[in-house]
Parts: C-alpha cells; sequence; structure tokens
C-alpha cells in the first residue's frame, strides 16, 4: 500500500490572513483524517498559495466521504442546515434501490465571492440494472467561526431535484432467464447464488439486453414523468430463439468459486475465473451474493496487482531487468510521502525481489523510466484495459488516465491513484501477461469484439511468468506455494480512505486459468484476498 500525508496549506497573499502554526497544523491533520487520501477521493495535491483554501476543499471531500459512506447524520452536520440535509440525503435513494454510492470530488474551483464550488460525480448503483451516473457540485462557504461548510440546497444532490420534482425508479420485468453452463448443465440463481443478477443480465440473449428500467424525474403532486434520467438495458434486436441461453461458465468452477468466498469473513468480495487461451469465463462470484455485480462492474484501484502492467511497460523498453539492483527504501516522498507495506524496506533489492515483496517505494521509484501517459497506452495496446469490451452483460473495461502530476504518477505505478479495474479486468490482465495474447472476456458464445491488441513479445512473458511464480514460492503469494502446478501469482494492497481499511487483491495462474480476487477491506492480499483463491484452486483439478 501507499501513504499519503497531511495537506498542509502553504501561505498565500491576497486571502485571509492564515490562522497560528498550532491551529494550521490541526486543520491539516482534520483534512487528512476527515477526507482521507487525496487520490482516494479523487483530488489532486492542492496548494493552498495558488488555488481554493484547502480546508473548504476538506470540507467537501468529507461531505461526499461521509454521504458515500451512508453516514448520514455527519453529512448532513457538515452543511449550513444540517435537519434538512439529513432529511434530503436519507429520503432521495427511497425507492431507488440504491447501493453503496461513489462520489468523486474533481477540481475545485473559487467562484469569486468568497465561495468555493467543487464539482462531483456522483455513480449511483442501481441494484440489479447498473449505474447511474450523473454530475453536480457542492457550494462551500467560510462560516464566522472561520470553519467552511456546504452551503445546503437541493440541486447539489442532483440538479433537477427540487421542491416540485423528484426520481422515481421503473423496472420491466422479464420472465427469468435459463441458462446452461459450457457442458450443457442447467445454471440457476438457486443452486448458484451469485449468478442471480449476473442470469438476469443475460435475459436479453448474448447482448446482455435485459433487465431494464429507468430513473425517471417526476413531479412530485402527479407523479407525470417530465424526463428520463438513466436507461438500463436495451430491447434485442431480434427476439430469435427463446431457448435456454449457453453460457461459458463451468458449473464445478461456479459452484467452488462460491464457496471460496465464504473465506472472505463476511466483507464485501468478488472473484472472477476464466480460460487464459481464449478469454472465456468460468465463474463470476460475488459476495453478498444477491446484489451488484462487483467482480465484473466494480471500480476498484487495483493496487499491486497492477505492478504486472507496469512491469511489463518498463520490460518492453528494457528500462529494466530482474537482475538489475533497484533499492527498495522505507519511505518515498513525490509531493506526498510513499510508503511500503508495514513500512517494510529491502536494501540494495533486485528488480525481482521488488516484485516479489511489492515494494511500492521501488516502483515509483522508477517512474521517470515511463512516459506521463505510457502505462495507459501499454495497458490499452496489449491488455485490452480500456478499451470497449463486449462480455454478455455490461462491464466496467477499466481506465489508466494519463497523470495530472508527478504524484499521481507515481501512485499510478502501485495501482492506486486513477487507476481503476475489477476482478474480470485483473484475471484478464493475469491471463495476457502469462500467454502474450489479449483475448475478450465473454460470458456468451457470439459476443461481438471490437478490440485491437498487439502480442507481448516472448521475452516479457518469460520474465513475467518468472517473476510471478518466484512470488509464490518466495514472496507476498506464498499462501499459494503448498499447491500443486506451477502457480504463479500477484498480490495487492490499495489504499481506500483514512476511514476504510485497504482492499486486499490477488491474482493468479494455474494451468489454463487465470483468477482474480479482491476483498473490500481486506487489509493484505495475502492475508485476505489470498485464503479465498487457495480454497478456490484446491477445489478445482489443475487444467
Amino acid at each position: 500500500m501507499n501513504s499519503y500525508p497531511d495537506i498542509r496549506p502553504a501561505a498565500s497573499g491576497g486571502r485571509r490572513p492564515r490562522r497560528t502554526a498550532r491551529t494550521l497544523t490541526a486543520v491539516a491533520a482534520a483534512v487528512a483524517v476527515a477526507a482521507g487520501g487525496a487520490y482516494a477521493a479523487g483530488l489532486p495535491p492542492f496548494d493552498g498559495a495558488n488555488g481554493p483554501d484547502p480546508e473548504a476543499v476538506a470540507a467537501a471531500r468529507a461531505f461526499l466521504a461521509d454521504w458515500s459512506a451512508g453516514r448520514l447524520p455527519d453529512a448532513a452536520a457538515r452543511t449550513t442546515r444540517p435537519d434538512r440535509a439529513e432529511q434530503v440525503l436519507s429520503s432521495f435513494t427511497t425507492g431507488l434501490d440504491i447501493e453503496k454510492p461513489q462520489l468523486t470530488a474533481e477540481e475545485p474551483r473559487e467562484t469569486g465571492d468568497g465561495a468555493v464550488t467543487v464539482p462531483f460525480t456522483a455513480r449511483m448503483p442501481v441494484t440489479g440494472l447498473g449505474t447511474w451516473t450523473y454530475t453536480s457540485q457542492l457550494p462551500l462557504r467560510e462560516q464566522a467561526d472561520g470553519g467552511w461548510k456546504v452551503d445546503w440546497q437541493l440541486s447539489l444532490v442532483h440538479p433537477r431535484l427540487s421542491d416540485t420534482e423528484k426520481f422515481r425508479l421503473e423496472r420491466e420485468k422479464d420472465k427469468p432467464v435459463e441458462a446452461l453452463d459450457r457442458d450443457g448443465d442447467t445454471l440457476s440463481g438457486a443452486t448458484h447464488p451469485s449468478l442471480g443478477p449476473v442470469l438476469a443480465r443475460l435475459a436479453g440473449g448474448a447482448d446482455g439486453a435485459g433487465p431494464r428500467g429507468a430513473v425517471h424525474l417526476v413531479d412530485r403532486a402527479t407523479g407525470k414523468v417530465r424526463r428520463t434520467e438513466a436507461s438500463f438495458g436495451r430491447k434485442p434486436a431480434t427476439k430469435g430463439d427463446d431457448g435456454p441461453v449457453r453460457t461459458t461458465l463451468d458449473a464445478d468452477w461456479q459452484a467452488a468459486a462460491e464457496r471460496a468466498l465464504a473465506e472472505a469473513d463476511g466483507r464485501n468480495a468478488a472473484l472472477v475465473a476464466l480460460r487464459i487461451d481464449d478469454g472465456e469465463i468460468l465463474a463470476v462470484a460475488n459476495a453478498p451474493a444477491g446484489g451488484f455485480n462487483r467482480a465484473v462492474s466494480g471500480t476498484y484501484a487495483p493496487g499491486s496487482t497492477w505492478k504486472i502492467v507496469t512491469t511489463s511497460a518498463l520490460l518492453l523498453k528494457g528500462a529494466v531487468a530482474p537482475d538489475d539492483v533497484v533499492d527498495c527504501p522505507k519511505y518515498l516522498t513525490v509531493g506526498k510521502r510513499f510508503q511500503n507495506v508495514e513500512s517494510s524496506e529491502h536494501p540494495g533489492a533486485t528488480f525481482r525481489k521488488d516484485f516479489t515483496e511489492s515494494c511500492n517505494t521501488a516502483f515509483i521509484g522508477l517512474r521517470g523510466k515511463l512516459g506521463d501517459g505510457e502505462l495507459g497506452e501499454v495497458a490499452k495496446k496489449y491488455f485490452g484495459v480500456g478499451q470497449t469490451w463486449h462480455v454478455g452483460v455490461p462491464s466496467y473495461d477499466g481506465s489508466v488516465p494519463v497523470p495530472r502530476d508527478a504524484t499521481e504518477k507515481a501512485a499510478s505505478m502501485i495501482g492506486q491513484g486513477r487507476v481503476q479495474a475489477n476482478p474480470l479486468i485483473m484475471a484478464s490482465v493475469t491471463a495476457t501477461a502469462v500467454s502474450g495474447t489479449f483475448h475478450q472476456p465473454s460470458l456468451v458464445a457470439g459476443t461481438t469484439d471490437t478490440t485491437a491488441t498487439t502480442p507481448l513479445p516472448p521475452r516479457v512473458v518469460t520474465q513475467l511468468r518468472a517473476l510471478m511464480r518466484a512470488t509464490v514460492t518466495e514472496g507476498t503469494a506464498r499462501v499459494l506455494s503448498d499447491l500443486p502446478g506451477d502457480i504463479g501469482a500477484k498480490t495487492g494492497t490499495a489504499e481506500v480512505s483514512d476511514e476504510q481499511e485497504n482492499n486486499g487483491w490477488m491474482v493468479a495462474h494455474r494451468g489454463g486459468v487465470a483468477v482474480a480476487c479482491v476483498v473490500e477491506e481486506g487489509v493484505t492480499g495475502g492475508g485476505s484476498a489470498g485464503p479465498v483463491l487457495h480454497s478456490l484452486l484446491s477445489a478445482v483439478p489443475e487444467s
């Protein structure tokens, strides 16, 4: 994991006088604690001398963090009208079947009247349908005591929310889909609970058309629809055969995957297994089973599992070799201080050691070897990440934006910053790394493939396989070392915020199958996702 230290406002001219040193220290600490890491909130670092007051930005981030986490009284207390704010935030999602919102702050700006505005993107996962995404903004005003609060108004929750209009969810009913696994055995949500939401998405056939629904803006008094804010699913172009949908899933792998998630100890978790040689998905499992399909549609920082892609980029241009000495210090500062898990260090380590022990500081120290946009280019060109995938159900296909500054570039080297993925993406990344060729993942036969990728050179594939194997035999993935087969793996620990424990990741491959697992708030990859993958691989034969 990486560590983001306090954001400390700098002195500035043309602004109200700064407070005493003691007050400044307290404010800086409050910024970091209340808002979490700047990158976890989707914001770049701020210089108090040249941009909006960091205290205002911190207040906005803290409000969004509380709202997202369901701490509505705390969020409301950060506004100018706490009672009204709590009432509205509590009722806003009533009847909309929205799970945990994802609220991402964008670049703040000063409005010229002493106020600060922080735009944000809201991603509202609607159970069983998809994600309703919209943008809004938070107005902030300095209070008499010198603190900052969100200037409460209905429109900050959604620009069209008003005293006369609200939102309503409508679902179109579909008959339950009949689905078969790759061998023709019947699949159902009753026998495989994690497949309930997945199979529902197959109701429209291989194009993933259903189920269908919409979020409408309606008149509060009459219920009349004023406009449609978000639509989910689409009607198939042709009805076609009403028979069962044949999937790529394997009933044995699916059952083993669902049992394995019991090792997540009640935490939210997700798992994907797919075939390396063609991308066909063998298992998709989620915990809890009947809700958001986080395995395929989730958005997570992949943490150190992303070092597979970073390593590929470095190896492709000959910027490093496994036996090169790349020091692994305890800390490294690039605008902010980064550290390794448990502040470990490995003086004089080789790059091989850095990979197997997942040394953040060593990877960040190599950031100058890559151009600012090069990591994203490699991810897209060789791994298909960020291209449009047609899996058979709606999916999130990853994002690797060009870093906005040196600190964000450092974070992206270790799968943090604004790098986003999910278990489907990371299982595919693993399959590509160890085979050299990207295959679009698929859940049903006949999906369209519009991706265009280039194979990895054989020398890079050989080096990646050796590094991942060493991670099992002598590194952070030793939890898998007692299993039979030539297993390779990579762990990951992804920072979320100061209010939440880190997410734990692990990816692995054995035989012809690649797997990936994330455990929310699992603390470490080896300690949380590791037992899940150990259970899975113990239950299925090597293929």
